[in-house]
């Protein structure tokens, strides 16, 4: 019993019995001055009319929206648009809507109130009253057991009022919601932003992952030192690498902050002797070689390699620690090749399922190219091949 009242305990049910009755005020004035059959005709062809202006979908929109689901503009709720119409289609189906809306008000308006009569007609003739005229049900007699019916119209009333609130609401999300066209790019917009997301997520890992693991590096082995000299050399290369690893930050907090906001420069493989002196001056001995021509190397191509790199030199750092590690660079025939090779110690995580190393995998995948990882003949690798066109 509860469960059946609830419906009536909610604004939105009746914000939409108003929304129905909305759509036959003007009509029904109309009607009052003159009762001519005409007069229905017209008002049908100018609501079709009105449906083929682009603007007449904003309206109905946000009136549906308001009415029928209960949110505004601009909030999250159902698939309601409230945007002109761009193609015939959308105008069509606004058509269609201002006709359904009119028709489908009339019916359950006039159904309403002869629930209505009829529930006077079962009061009066029960205590011999007079009985309501204009009802479609008749009712004879003077019977005092008409009382006993009298709450079934309320009943209907009230199933009427919240059905047709129902069928209302799915009619608008069919006739009101988004096209295949508008639909499509909404997919796509969520997809960029999907994508983006993710470009960040791997940005701040790759950036602050490297600086946090060259400062922990560089301060266990300037601890252990006990060398005032090399002290000072760790410090700096501290101090150097969260410098990047703060410009790097601040630059994607700008993009998220402002996403109209120019995007600042972003390091390429022409930075890549940062990476290589902060891993030596960590402890590991890196034999880098660098074959072809770098700078010609494209923007996205040369920044997505960056930071293969740059995620690569930190997993030998954080995982095996000052060891031999070689590093070859070669742009040849229409490819970027980047090969990271370092001893496997013993007890190292021989698994390649991290997230910095699918984070390689993906930054590769997403230009086209290929990268693997994991060890080979007692040795780590990362090899990634990046087409460059």
């Amino acid at each position: 019993m509860v469960r059946m009242l609830r419906p009536f305990t909610r604004a939105v049910t009746y914000t939409r019995w108003l929304h129905l009755s909305m759509a036959i005020v003007w009509p029904s004035l109309w009607l009052f001055i003159d009762e001519a059959w005409w007069t229905v005709a017209t008002a049908t062809v100018l609501l079709g009319l009105a449906g083929l202006v682009p603007a007449m979908r904003v309206v109905e929109g946000f009136q549906a929206r308001l009415l029928l689901t209960g949110h505004r503009d601009g909030e999250e709720g159902p698939e309601i648009v409230v945007a002109p119409s761009v193609t015939w289609g959308d105008r069509g189906r606004v058509v269609v809507w201002l006709q359904a809306r009119l028709f489908f008000g009339a019916l359950v308006s006039h159904l309403a109130v002869q629930l209505l009569l009829l529930e006077v007609d079962l009061v009066s003739t029960a205590f011999s009253g007079e009985r309501a005229g204009g009802a479609w049900l008749v009712v004879t007699g003077h019977h005092w057991w008409h009382a006993l019916f009298a709450p079934l119209p309320l009943v209907l009333a009230a199933a009427v009022v919240v059905g047709s609130g129902h069928l209302i609401t799915a009619l608008a999300l069919r006739l009101l919601g988004p096209s295949p066209a508008e639909r499509l790019a909404a997919l796509e917009e969520r997809t960029e932003q999907l994508l983006e997301r993710t470009r960040i997520a791997r940005e701040l890992h790759d950036s602050i992952g490297h600086a946090l693991t060259v400062a922990v590096v560089q301060a266990g082995a300037a601890r252990a030192a006990g060398d005032p000299a090399f002290t000072d050399r760790a410090l700096g290369a501290i101090e150097e690498t969260g410098r990047a690893a703060l410009e790097d930050l601040e630059r994607v907090l700008g993009v998220l902050r402002e996403s109209g906001k120019p995007v600042s420069r972003r390091p390429t493989l022409a930075d890549a002797d940062r990476l290589l002196e902060s891993a030596r001056a960590s402890g590991a001995k890196v034999d880098a070689e660098v074959t072809g021509p770098v700078e010609t190397v494209p923007g996205p191509v040369s920044r997505e390699g960056y930071r293969i790199l740059q995620e690569s030199l930190t997993n030998v750092l954080r995982h095996a620690g000052a060891v031999p590690v070689r590093v070859r660079v070669r742009v040849a025939d229409d490819t970027l090749v980047l090969a990271v090779r370092n001893p496997l110690p013993a007890g190292a995580p021989g698994s390649g399922h991290g997230s910095g190393l699918r984070g390689i995998r993906e930054r590769a995948a997403l230009l086209g190219g290929l990268a693997r990882t994991g060890p080979d003949e007692g040795d780590w690798q990362v090899h990634a091949e990046l087409p460059l066109s």
